[in-house]
């Protein structure tokens, strides 16, 4: 497997895409499933793992165990197989974090939160319990958190699959900060075993520290043996009696004496967090206590032995209490200052005859504030003795992270984790979709101190403008308001013989319409016609009709015939084409005008007979039919 690059396939099925990680009995690799498309995490064991026959079997019924496992906190098993000398598991692939990253670079975590998460392993534990499979390994680094804090947990039965709780080594299965006693001294394990492991990751989330360590795993197995952990509160003041109690009862050394399975633990960890859970006599654990030896006397002597005895252990418990009455130093109940600005609470310790004793730590209070005392307030203590002050530290400076481009809530949740408020505001963007974040205030990357708001500035989708009214005004001022809006113009051309050309009659979306900005607005322009309807120029002089025929695009081709009525001098007698006809622009019409040339012999006054045919006049027989004004008139 040190050969695997990016483009290797795994059981011809299989394409590496990159590394994600290495535990001490497999690589993890994240790969692509090229039947279904999809992105997988592929598991393959290690060779010394591979050869032995025995765990190979067992690997493979415990995987096809862990392949029923379907729940919303556990992380899904597809398939498994053999490839190149070893065996693979194929599992559902998880964008996010272990939580382990999570602890280290968040812990302690708020103890609500710290709840919800173990909440959510203990059900995935309850789920494989009572079908019979054993984690046996559960630790953070099993366990995947994504953006909206989903825990899902890895690796169940896969610890279990080996020839026994021992490798060939003789060391023992599983990770040391994590194992319960019984499993660290190989004795048999139960459910009961997974509920304490359970513990310890709670106890790591709300402290930022394992409850035992050392230099190897042999001396962290004997210390989950044999000694008690520090109690968590101690670590971090936030964490309340009650949570203490049930974390203490979750690492009994004895498996009796913890939750007696995955529903009580759950029980009772959403009563801490409810406020309901209340401590009954007897209910703090001793997991956190130190641990006393008995002594045994031998009580050999005589019949009157005990009377020597009591007689004794009278005159030393006098000679005890004459001397603590002789020397005993004044006492005085220790004030209550948590709470207090540490300088007031120094002083008020101060002139009660304490001395106060600083701590710091970081914390989610203000800076200087006090946050704990020991002793506790009211507790008699010795004038002159020390009063240990633990005083927040403020919650430190972080970076921003960075959200940009993810939704509403995704950015949120990445902000919340990180330690920030959030707050919004939204911004009109043509880059990016509507929901997404554009960018933060203070901008992602700036050390801020932890606990501030951050604004998330969401894009709204494109800037909207209201579409102007258009229609009757010219194409070209059209189009300059468009785009002074920042719209296109469109422009569709139509034939209209009434509107001038160029205007707009009509346009598409209407006026008044909200649009985004950058859209397109389609303009319908008039345009002149290629053909025009003749008009009907008969009987206007010949100045109008020539001024008829141009406003439509027409010329005047014309000629004259003589009339026999000054009436008629000048006027159009007939056309050519006739009215109503269509011709192309710019073609010639003929009319032909009348010209009054009186007869010889007669005189110029000669009225009209009334004789002439609507709209012309005869034509003298054997009269020229007058002179032609520009080319011959079309044949129609």
């Amino acid at each position: 497997m040190s050969g695997m690059t990016q483009d290797t396939v795994v059981d011809g099925r299989y394409k590496i895409v990159s590394r994600i990680g290495s535990g001490g009995m497999a690589d993890v690799w994240c790969a692509e499933d090229l039947q279904l498309g999809r992105k997988v995490a592929l598991k393959l064991l290690h060779r010394r793992f591979a050869e032995d026959q025995d765990f190979v079997e067992r690997f493979r019924r415990e995987a096809s165990a862990a392949a029923g496992l379907q729940h919303p906190n556990v992380v899904a098993v597809y398939d498994r197989g053999e490839w190149d000398g070893t065996y693979y598991i194929a599992m559902e692939y998880l964008e996010g974090e272990t939580l382990k990253e999570l602890i280290n670079r968040e812990a302690p975590l708020d103890p609500d939160r710290a709840i919800s998460l173990a909440v959510q392993i203990l059900r995935a534990a309850r789920f494989a319990h009572k079908r019979g499979v054993v984690h046996r390994d559960l630790k953070p680094h099993n366990v995947m958190v994504d953006a909206e804090d989903r825990a899902k947990v890895t690796d169940f039965g896969i610890a279990r699959a080996g020839a026994s709780d021992m490798t060939e080594t003789g060391s023992i299965l599983g990770t040391a900060q994590y194992l319960s006693p019984e499993q660290a001294q190989g004795h048999p394990v139960s459910a009961r075993s997974d509920l304490y492991a359970i513990g310890i990751i709670l106890y790591e989330m709300v402290t930022g520290h394992v409850p035992f360590d050392g230099d190897s795993a042999v001396t962290i197995a004997l210390k989950q043996v044999s000694e008690p952990a520090v109690p968590p509160s101690h670590l971090n003041p936030a964490v309340s009696p009650q949570l203490e109690a049930v974390i203490g009862r979750a690492m009994e050394k004895d498996p009796a004496a913890r939750f007696a399975d995955a529903d009580e633990f759950i029980a009772a960890l959403e009563a801490v967090k409810t406020g309901t859970g209340a401590l009954e006599p007897g209910a703090v654990t001793t997991a956190f206590q130190p641990v006393g030896e008995e002594v045994a006397y031998d009580t050999g002597g005589g019949p009157k032995w005990w009377l020597w005895a009591l007689l004794t252990a009278l005159l030393v418990a006098a000679a005890v209490v004459a001397a603590v009455l002789l020397t005993r130093e004044e006492q005085r109940p220790v004030p209550k200052v948590t709470g207090a600005d540490v300088a007031a609470a120094a002083r008020r310790l101060r002139n009660d005859g304490f001395k106060p004793v600083v701590e710091r730590v970081r914390n989610e209070a203000p800076r200087d504030q006090v946050i704990a005392q020991d002793p506790r307030p009211g507790v008699e203590a010795e004038v002159g003795s020390e009063v240990v002050l633990t005083v927040s530290d403020g919650p430190g400076t972080r970076a921003v992270p960075d959200v940009e481009g993810l939704t509403r809530r995704q950015a949120r949740a990445r902000l919340r984790r990180a330690g920030f408020r959030a707050r919004e505001r939204t911004e009109a963007s043509d880059d990016v979709p509507e929901g997404r974040v554009i960018r933060t205030q203070p901008p992602i990357g700036s050390e801020i101190a932890v606990g501030s708001t951050v604004t998330l500035v969401l894009s709204s989708g494109p800037e909207q403008v209201t579409v102007p009214d258009l229609v009757g005004t010219d194409v070209d001022d059209a189009r300059d308001q468009l785009e002074a809006l920042g719209l296109t113009a469109e422009v569709r051309r139509e034939e209209d013989e009434d509107a001038e050309p160029g205007t707009v009659l009509r346009q598409d979306p209407a006026a008044g319409t909200r649009i985004d900005k950058g859209e397109e607005v389609t303009l319908v322009v008039a345009e002149e016609p290629d053909t025009v309807t003749v008009p009907d120029v008969r009987g206007r002089t010949e100045s109008e009709a020539v001024s008829a025929l141009s406003s439509v695009g027409l010329q005047a081709n014309v000629s004259e015939t003589r009339v026999n009525r000054p009436s008629q001098d000048g006027v159009v007698q007939r056309q050519s084409p006739a009215r109503g006809e269509r011709l192309e622009r710019g073609r010639r019409v003929t009319i032909v005008v009348g010209r009054f040339e009186p007869e010889p012999g007669t005189g110029d006054d000669e009225p009209d007979t009334g004789d002439e045919e609507e709209g012309g006049t005869q034509t003298q027989p054997g009269t020229s039919t007058g002179t032609t004004t520009g080319a011959s008139a079309p044949s129609g």
